[in-house]
């Protein structure tokens, strides 16, 4: 699977944005889907993951209730909507695929990534 994110950008506080992360390979439908971000200085984390049929989502309690994730497998696509942004959701934020649901939150058990694409979100 071969991954790439796109949609970052500069916003202001309150505003929204919405990732987009095309895949290529067979192998999309079956794979969970993670978003993970890494902020300057500190390690990267999870954000939000969906299952491979899309009826499971998880979200960090960081981006609960703010941040949606879905995805489209006849387009191959995954969308991370992210609303109320905060200078903290600053990062670069990153697709990946990956295999059973019980590890989306493991960024080791995540074979495939993408490229990042960078959110900078100003007070």
């Amino acid at each position: 699977v071969q991954l790439q994110a796109c949609g970052g950008g500069l916003v202001q506080a309150g505003s929204s944005l919405r990732l987009s992360c095309a895949a290529s390979g067979r192998a999309f439908s079956d794979s969970t889907m993670g978003w993970f971000r890494q902020a300057p200085g500190k390690e990267r984390e999870f954000v939000a993951g969906i299952s491979d049929d899309g009826t499971l989502t998880l979200y960090a309690d960081s981006v609960q209730g703010r941040f949606t994730v879905s995805r489209d497998n006849a387009q191959n696509m995954v969308y991370l909507q992210m609303n109320s942004l905060k200078p903290e959701d600053t990062a670069v934020y990153s697709c990946a695929a990956g295999g059973l649901w019980r590890w989306v939150k493991i960024t080791r058990k995540y074979r495939y990534w993408g490229q990042g694409t960078l959110v900078t979100v100003s007070s």
